[in-house]
């Protein structure tokens, strides 16, 4: 699979190494040239622009902080400042967001409103598909993100199945599990969840002491 990633950070490494390593052909695009060609020399991929990564492949990732992600879109479609005189390149592609709108105190910059994701694809007109953003890219460097019970399952949402197999195949080549957790509007559950974790992880607590197990949840 031909898979562009929009980003040079922590979680575009964790990610794009683990596909790499799967055998999927990988392009980073970045705001720095530099970056782009050195992450991409590191996971045995390609460097190019963040227009050059969007029109890509198969899939694209979206793999930046939060606040920048209307400029690297804008520039990822050829936009201007304004928004203006971009050409929808993300338009009808695989776009999975992994990105976390948590300001301080843990909460969601989006509140109020639609969630990271429907903004995203309201934006581009993309198929998005809300994964990864659970965890830090520490869990995804594990090869494989697996524990004492099991290989982690990566929630997904997204309204449209063929996006949906596409990414539920790297989740499988990632040595992961995917969970279907519902259309796109379901997403921004999964955003709120994570910075609830967020919360708790930072602050000390394992959040998996509230939870029974599943036989006893569902008895």
């Amino acid at each position: 699979m031909r898979i562009g990633i929009l980003g040079t950070g922590n979680m575009a490494d964790a990610l794009g190494t683990q596909w790499a390593r799967a055998g999927h052909e990988v392009l980073v695009g970045g705001r720095s040239a530099d970056r782009a060609a050195e992450l991409a020399g590191r996971i045995g991929g390609r460097a190019g622009t963040l227009r050059e990564a969007a029109a890509f492949g198969d899939a694209t990732l979206l793999a930046v902080p939060h606040d920048s992600v209307p400029a690297v879109l804008q520039e990822a479609a050829g936009a201007d400042e304004g928004g203006e005189g971009g050409d929808g390149v993300l338009r009808g592609r695989v776009l999975i967001d992994c990105t976390n709108a948590v300001g301080p105190g843990f909460v969601l910059t989006t509140q109020g409103g639609p969630g990271a994701a429907e903004r995203i694809a309201g934006a581009t007109g993309a198929h998005v598909v809300k994964a990864f953003n659970h965890c830090a890219d520490s869990v995804w460097r594990l090869t494989p993100p697996a524990f004492a019970d099991g290989p982690l399952a990566v929630p997904l949402c997204g309204d449209d199945e063929a996006a949906l197999e596409t990414v539920r195949t790297l989740v499988r080549d990632m040595g992961c599990v995917p969970l279907a957790a519902g259309g796109l509007d379901r997403a921004v559950y999964v955003e709120t969840a994570t910075a609830f974790l967020i919360g708790l992880w930072v602050n000390g607590e394992d959040p998996r002491r509230m939870l029974p197990p599943f036989e006893a949840a569902t008895a």
